[in-house]
This record gives structure tokens, sequence and C-alpha cells, in this order.
């Protein structure tokens, strides 16, 4: 990822209507299928600047960061989270079986990762018996569009695919569903768009303004929680997975 789009991420995550969209997902997910009522040691594999560490996973119990940035590292220490290691996903330092829960969002898909099966694998090493793995990636290869080149995407997914990785890594899939279904239309006009216009210096989705925008797209957005956690939704711009490690 570019290293601006780091401090882009870090202003913007715990407002901007796709962060706390998805932050809605999440929690909808975890209370619906991973909650049993007791302290969960989690890891957000790929942290990137805190946010989801602050808003979908504060509570659950202890919250381990991993990034391999220094500078995402940085921003998370800035919001006051204290346990966080630099290494990369697909080479982790930890001791297999030592966490109940790892999340990855929307990690996995950047150049960075070179293997992708690997990483999983990797989260699946980690899990312990009955754990689980939470993912969050983007839809559609044929979805790139000039955000792809700021973030160093280097594959997107489909659900098919997804399942593949997961099922290689020797876990349970428990929910499979695509999220950002609604706003769907809006997102393909963009990025057709975007191939339209004429080259000029790359920009994020991040940067576009939204203004009052903000509110209601987080309200479409939030609207999807309880269809992702039934896998429900037949397409859209992300991916989302739940898996579990056998007992």
């Amino acid at each position: 990822m570019d290293p601006q789009e780091y401090e882009l991420m870090f202003r913007v995550e715990l407002t901007h209507w796709w962060y706390r969209g998805m932050a809605t997902i999440t929690r909808t997910i975890l209370q619906r299928c991973v909650l049993t009522g007791g302290a969960l040691k989690v890891l957000d594999a790929g942290c990137g600047t805190g946010g989801a560490m602050t808003t979908s996973l504060a509570g659950l119990g202890s919250v381990t960061g991993v990034d391999i940035s220094a500078s995402a590292l940085n921003f998370c220490q800035s919001r006051g989270l204290a346990a966080l290691t630099q290494a990369s996903v697909d080479r982790l330092p930890f001791a297999g079986a030592s966490f109940n829960l790892v999340t990855s969002f929307d990690v996995i898909y950047e150049r960075s990762v070179k293997n992708d099966l690997n990483a999983v694998k990797e989260f699946a090493r980690l899990l312990v018996p009955g754990g689980f793995l939470l993912l969050r990636l983007p839809a559609y290869d044929w979805l790139r569009g000039h955000h792809d080149k700021v973030v160093h995407t280097a594959r997107r997914y489909t659900t098919g695919r997804v399942a593949e990785l997961l099922r290689e890594a020797g876990l349970s899939v428990r929910v499979l569903s695509y999220a950002n279904t609604f706003l769907f239309p809006l997102a393909l006009v963009k990025r057709l768009s975007d191939r339209l216009r004429p080259a000029r210096p790359e920009q994020s989705d991040l940067t576009l303004p939204l203004g009052p925008f903000n509110t209601i797209f987080t309200a479409i957005l939030s609207r999807e929680a309880p269809l992702v956690a039934r896998s429900c939704l037949p397409y859209g711009l992300s991916v989302f997975a739940l898996a579990q490690k056998p007992q």
C-alpha cells in the first residue's frame, strides 16, 4: 500500500461509511456465530492503522495486532493500542494454537502477500481446535480501478475462490457471502467511468468527498449485516468468509 494511504486510512476509518458499515457486518457475524460468552484471544492479521481493533473487535477479549508496516503500527499506537507485532501475515511469530479467533480484513489480496494460500494456512495454524477465521476481501478481478493501483491489489476474489482457499487450509466454511451489494450499481458505474477518464494521478476511493451521503451509505451498508451473516447475498464488492478449525 502506498505510505500516504495509511495516513488517509487513519483519518477516516472511524467515520467513513465503508468502514462503519463493514464494522457492523463484522460484529453481526461474530455475535451470531462465534461469541460464546467467554473472553477470546484474538489476532488481527494485517491490522493496518487499528480501526478494526477499536471498533469491530473491542470487547471480545485480548486482541493482538500484527502488520508488516511500521507506519501502520505507529498509527495503532497513537490509538492507544499496545499489543502489536511487526510481521508478514504469511510468516507469523506465534506458536500454533494460540488464538480463538483470527481476523484478516482486506490483507491477503495485496502484492506484499506473495502466496495467499500460505497466509490462510498460517492463520489456520494459529487457531485452537474449534477456533474461527474471519476474512474480508475485495470481489471480482474485473472490478479493478484506480483504487487498486494505490492499495497494491494483486488479486480479487469470488466466493468460490475463497471457499477453495479455506478448504485447502483444512478449515470448514461456516459463513460465505458477498457484501456491499445494495450499493453495487453505483460502484460499477464509478469503476467503468474510471476506465473512460484520461490518465491522472491515482487516488484511492477514500479521497472521494461524500458530505451527507456518508450517513446514508453507512445505513445502507449496515442493513446488509444480518443477510451477510446468513450467507444470503449473491454478489457484491466484497467477500466475507467465516471458517472453523476442526475440533
